[in-house]
């Protein structure tokens, strides 16, 4: 089931919106908030009793973080991004690395992006070994262990691709996913199911949200040269 709902902000609408509209002759920012509608299902509980150092670091325990759904509805670790409508137009990649940490056992962030050629920076923050098993389709795989701790891995992915699953074969709980894109027009969905993708020119565009157990929503949404635009995702448990 494909949810769609989208408004398109007016100029005036768009001023009272904090940080929707740039100056003039700029792209606009498209924001919105990802929900969950029914009873979403419950978290399970991980177990690390295969490794006392997770067991010794997670000492209440700690809950998959597959689905993160607040009490509100508010859906969590949904990559938004715009799927159709930037052409053949080009975009610089940043020159700062992405980060993603492996902190008491758990890789953080869950979900994040990155643009193509972009350094993708991982760090070893707990005392003891982690191992780094990237799956991509379209890009070169790496598989490499982190025994050191504060040891850090620099990788790159070469092609486009949503997404890229990582592990560790170490933990198999561990899991984190990347979205890679020719563009820098992407975000991730906050506690709140907040989220905002900046800067975007002017135009007509598909945008897509992304869960990792519950699919793909997509919506149409148009920026006018220094406005913004609204759109909200509803996303539900598979029948």
């Amino acid at each position: 089931m494909t949810s769609t709902r989208y408004v398109v902000c007016a100029a005036m609408a768009a001023a009272l919106l904090a940080g929707a509209a740039g100056p003039a002759g700029a792209g606009g920012t498209i924001q919105g908030k990802v929900r969950f509608e029914g009873t979403p299902p419950a978290p399970a509980k991980i177990d690390m009793s295969a490794d006392a150092n997770c067991v010794k670091l997670n000492p209440k325990g700690r809950l998959d973080e597959d689905i993160v759904v607040a009490k509100d509805g508010s859906l969590a670790n949904v990559f938004v991004y715009i799927k159709e409508g930037l052409g053949d137009r080009k975009f610089e990649r940043p020159k700062d690395p992405v980060v993603i940490d492996q902190k008491h056992c758990m890789f953080t962030p869950r979900v994040l992006g990155v643009m193509v050629g972009q350094t993708i920076e991982i760090h070893n923050s707990d005392s003891f070994l982690h191992n780094v098993h990237s799956l991509p389709k379209k890009s070169r795989q790496f598989n490499a262990a982190m025994p050191i701790p504060g040891m850090t891995l620099k990788k790159r992915f070469m092609a486009p691709e949503v997404m890229v699953r990582i592990k560790c074969d170490v933990h198999g709980w561990m899991k984190a996913w990347v979205g890679v894109l020719k563009h820098p027009f992407y975000a991730v969905s906050a506690i709140d199911g907040q989220f905002s993708i900046k800067d975007v020119p002017p135009g007509t565009y598909t945008i897509e949200a992304w869960h990792e157990k519950f699919g793909t929503r997509t919506a149409t949404v148009s920026v006018a040269e220094g406005t913004g635009a609204t759109v909200d995702f509803t996303f539900s448990a598979p029948d």
